[in-house]
């Protein structure tokens, strides 16, 4: 004890590059923390986007893109799928029941996804878990829009609150449907995931909006209205995906190979788990080049710190030959050197632990607006100890190199200095 009190008040002599090492550990465990923590967290998140559905129906394209644009709202579909194969496949014996959508359209940013009633009963997020409303009910009548909790908090909408589709899936649209304005009739509970940041409407809806189109060129203003709507006209002719729950999980294969091999046009189904599964494995490249980065940047910080050490060696060999003419023996100056790394490697682990903590706080909102991730500001799981653990442990591997040499030297240098 009296050796690690002797070494922190050898640190305090040292306040401006003992700080500046502290600093430089703190930042590199801080990125090696972040990196886990938004990789494991993100993967999470992108697990408990959606569960309970068995197959997604869609275009035959490929896996991910298809996942990615039908669950994460990510990018756009190459190719839609009619509304008679749709029906087609819901029919077919095995399937308990499903879920249409069609996309295309947005709302300042925000996706609008053009379903049935059906979606609000049977999709599912995290562990099986139901959408439930925060405000209001599902939509009813042709121009009702039930929105995201994060559409409802960014933009501030409430119900009854007035809202216009744009054409398109751009932030920015020069063409909106505000023949047909949507009245706010439902707001969802919060979920984390692209539900939230989702218009939803009916698929006569989406219908209704785009009568009149001709070659994508919008009907002249005042030419439509939901007065002149033939409701028999407003069957959807083409859906962009659809969810798909089975009876049995043992037809579930058998139904994905009916669906492949659909002979009237190209379809494909996909189980979303092994696709979830394959987009990680594509990802898993870039995941390790973050963790070795960060791994790099951890041993760069430790070496930092062995410089440091090092450079200050020779400064203090008056005060290691005073330590001996008190009675230090060079087996307590090697324990000095190597406290001190210790404490160096210690003080920087605790405070980036405090700085990565400060900063999930930051970027958290941030991440979950932007990206639909979210990351938990929650005590450190046991692998982060463990990276800590090892950090804290190479320090002290690296302190060896100059209490070693401190030893050496006191050994050498005896009494023939001067105090």
């Amino acid at each position: 004890m009296a050796i690690v009190n002797l070494a922190i008040k050898s640190l305090f002599n040292r306040k401006t590059t003992v700080l500046l090492t502290i600093l430089a550990i703190a930042i590199s465990v801080c990125l090696l923390l972040g990196v886990e923590r938004i990789r494991t967290q993100a993967k999470e998140s992108f697990a408990n986007t959606i569960s309970g559905t068995d197959l997604i129906l869609g275009a035959r394209t490929g896996p991910i893109q298809l996942l990615l644009y039908s669950v994460f709202r990510i990018g756009n579909a190459t190719n839609n799928i009619s509304w008679q194969s749709y029906q087609d496949i819901a029919n077919h014996p095995a399937v308990e029941w499903t879920v249409p959508l069609s996309l295309g359209d947005s709302h300042r940013g925000h996706r609008v996804l053009g379903t049935t009633a059906d979606y609000f009963t049977h999709y599912r997020y995290g562990q099986k878990q139901n959408l439930t409303f925060q405000a209001g009910e599902p939509f009813n009548s042709l121009l009702d829009a039930v929105i995201g909790a994060e559409v409802a908090k960014k933009l501030g909408y409430k119900i009854g609150d007035k809202i216009v589709v744009a054409h398109g899936a751009g932030a920015t649209s020069f063409l909106e449907h505000d023949q047909f304005p949507f009245t706010v009739t439902g707001i969802l509970a919060p979920t984390s995931t692209p539900v939230d940041r989702t218009v939803h409407v009916s698929l006569e809806a989406i219908e209704a909006i785009h009568t009149g189109w001709a070659s994508g060129a919008p009907p002249l203003p005042g030419a439509m209205s939901t007065s002149n709507l033939d409701p028999a006209k407003l069957q959807p002719k083409v859906i962009t995906a659809a969810l798909v729950g089975l009876k049995s999980k043992v037809q579930m294969f058998g139904l994905q190979r009916v669906i492949n091999d659909y002979k009237e046009e190209p379809l494909q189904a996909i189980i979303p788990g092994v696709a979830l599964h394959e987009l990680w494995n594509l990802m898993s490249v870039a995941e390790q080049a973050l963790m070795a980065i960060s791994g790099f940047v951890v041993v760069s910080g430790l070496l930092g710190m062995l410089t440091m050490i090092l450079a200050s060696l020779n400064e203090r060999r008056r005060e290691m030959a005073i330590l001996r003419a008190v009675g230090c023996r060079p087996a307590q100056i090697f324990l000095l050197l190597i406290s001190e790394a210790g404490i160096l490697a210690l003080t920087g682990s605790a405070l980036g632990v405090v700085t990565l903590y400060g900063l999930l706080l930051l970027v958290q909102p941030f991440l979950l607006e932007h990206y639909g991730v979210l990351i938990s500001v929650s005590l450190l799981t046991l692998y982060e100890l463990k990276l800590l653990a090892v950090v804290c442990a190479m320090g002290l591997v690296v302190g060896l190199i100059p209490s070693i040499r401190a030893y050496r030297m006191s050994l050498s240098d005896g009494m023939t200095l001067r105090v």
